[in-house]
């Protein structure tokens, strides 16, 4: 009796972790030595295939361009193992002899792992990496409109892995591609852990499994240009993010924020480097194509040229275009220009001044992409601080290319192909996934103290609050000490706490212009003396506001 092909697929999707589990339990056993020599092989095998497996990935999905897959197998797989091959994962991986506790590194078992059509062989390369790195096994499940080039892959890491000596199992895919084969992998109790980057649908799906997940999500990065930035670098990296590949990395830019008082230069600069600015009739003709009627993304858009996209809308453009521009006033759900686009399509917003600016980009990420990518281009420091604190991302880059910021190719961000965005994306990390990710730690802490020391502690907590209480006896009178023209005024430059000096001033040029003109980060005055008549600048995080708090907290903390 012949099975059907469902139920052939969950067959194989079983005998594979069968073995992985067996492979995994062995592999579990050898040294760092060994592991790494095996991870090392795997990488150098895969760097000298890079340029077959990026055509093949190319004729067979359409996507992108080839020339740019070279680049991702060989980020993939040199650029991955750089970073990872000094990271210790096996045995004990660090020790503290002055607190007394010790780490040890313990393996998760046997991974799953989706594989996206967009980055069909780097993401393989990628992910055994950082799997065996840390003892694991993996089974991958490709796309099945990527099977061929994933298959090829997987060979070859497969082949890579038992030539340098490990067990044969270790790493492996389905390949009779079904859905059941794919839930089987996902549901199975023998599956430690579901590395999920693709589409989100399955993403969704692999969370519902039951079985722990780490996953990326769907990007939508603003890139905000900034009064101060160099404008004509900013518009280069920003057409070279969103052309590379033609745009199908999740964390290359989807809109461009532009205030108003520089955007004329904007648009010249981009009219210079091939941006072509599509008229209201042309953007609804291209609009109807980039999304499905469901929402979703419409693969036949994806990884498309910008000529490619506009043939398909109905349109023409200049021969030298490379990016198709469509200026927008509004975001919603059903704005495809205000919504991820996995090929060279932006969305344009002018902004009046920096605070709609900020408006607009949490707007944007708030309608898609909470938790991934955004992108600044400034040359004001304080501004970069500002974003950072409050802005609902997880990858924040200043001046650089998204795509290849984000994924830590100009940046010194941990190179990775799958980016978690975090409880506010519905994941469950927000690093860009490495071998740490995959990997338990078995805690391991001496005792230091007895039952003694517990039970009286206030020999330790009186003089702390005694000296608070001296502090706030002093006469109320006491004027605030002044503040000098090099004394800190943002955490970030306050020595206590980064632990060293303080970050070298701004240039000259750069910090006449922001005194003069940009009164955009407070009134600088002290807190007691700007106390009732700057609004909320007594929030502001100074020197004095910190001291202010503490001794607050102390005072509550006295008997």
């Amino acid at each position: 009796m012949t099975l059907d092909k469902d139920l052939q697929s969950i067959q194989a999707a079983r005998e594979l972790l069968k073995q992985a589990k067996l492979a995994q339990a062995q592999f579990a056993q050898f040294s760092q030595e060994k592991v790494d020599s095996i991870v090392a092989h795997i990488a150098a095998e895969a760097a000298r295939h890079a340029e077959e497996l990026a055509k093949l990935a190319h004729e067979e999905t359409g996507f992108g361009r080839w020339q740019d897959k070279v680049l991702k197998n060989i980020f993939a797989s040199t650029k991955v193992h750089e970073h990872i091959k000094s990271i210790k994962t096996v045995g004990i991986i660090s020790e503290d002899p002055v607190n007394q506790v010790m780490e040890v590194g313990v393996p998760l078992g046997v991974i799953t792992a989706l594989v996206p059509s967009t980055n069909p062989t780097s993401t393989i390369f990628y992910k055994t990496l950082i799997a065996l790195k840390a003892g694991n096994a993996i089974i991958f499940s490709p796309h099945p409109n990527a099977r061929v080039c994933s298959q090829k892959a997987i060979e070859l890491v497969k082949r890579a892995a038992t030539e340098a000596g490990a067990p044969a199992g270790i790493v492996d895919g389905v390949s009779l591609l079904t859905m059941e084969a794919t839930q089987e992998l996902m549901r199975s109790k023998d599956v430690s852990l579901i590395l999920a980057t693709g589409g989100e649908g399955m993403v969704r799906a692999a969370y519902a499994s039951g079985t722990p997940t780490i996953s990326g999500g769907p990007g939508n990065g603003p890139a905000f240009i900034e009064r101060t930035a160099d404008i004509k670098q900013a518009v280069s990296d920003i057409i070279t993010s969103k052309t590379f590949d033609n745009g199908v990395i999740c964390a290359s830019e989807q809109s461009i924020i532009a205030e108003r008082c520089i955007y004329e230069q904007v648009h010249q600069e981009l009219l210079a480097q091939g941006a072509y600015f599509m008229n209201e009739q042309e953007s609804q003709q291209l609009a109807k194509i980039l999304l499905r009627p469901n929402g979703m993304i419409n693969p036949a858009i994806v990884g498309k040229c910008a000529l490619s996209l506009a043939g398909i809308a109905g349109f023409s453009v200049p021969a030298s275009t490379k990016v198709l521009i469509s200026r927008q006033d509004s975001v919603s759900h059903q704005n495809p220009y205000a919504r991820e686009k996995l090929c060279p399509v932006l969305g344009l917003y002018i902004e009046e001044d920096w605070r709609s600016a900020c408006d607009r980009v949490v707007e944007l990420l708030t309608n898609e992409g909470l938790g991934h990518t955004l992108v600044i281009h400034t040359q004001n420091p304080d501004i970069v601080r500002q974003f950072a604190l409050e802005k609902p991302v997880f990858r924040m880059l200043v001046n650089t290319p998204a795509a290849l910021g984000g994924i830590g190719a100009t940046t010194n961000l941990i190179p990775a192909l799958t980016l978690g965005c975090g409880a506010l994306g519905g994941g469950s990390s927000s690093d860009n996934v490495g071998p740490m990710n995959l990997l338990n730690v078995r805690k391991v802490g001496y005792g230091v103290r007895n039952i003694e020391d517990l039970r009286q502690p206030e020999a330790a907590i009186t003089p702390a609050i005694q000296s608070a209480s001296a502090s706030l006896a002093a006469p109320a009178a006491t004027p605030a000490p002044a503040v000098t023209a090099s004394a800190p005024v943002s955490i970030f430059e306050d020595t206590r706490f980064t632990g060293g000096q303080a970050p070298a001033a701004a240039p000259a040029a750069i910090t006449t212009a922001m005194t003069a003109a940009d009164d955009r980060f407070g009134c600088g005055i002290p807190a007691p003396a700007c106390h009732g008549t700057h609004g909320d600048t007594c929030h502001d995080i100074t020197e004095e506001n910190v001291e202010r708090i503490i001794k607050q907290v102390m005072g509550r903390m006295a008997p």
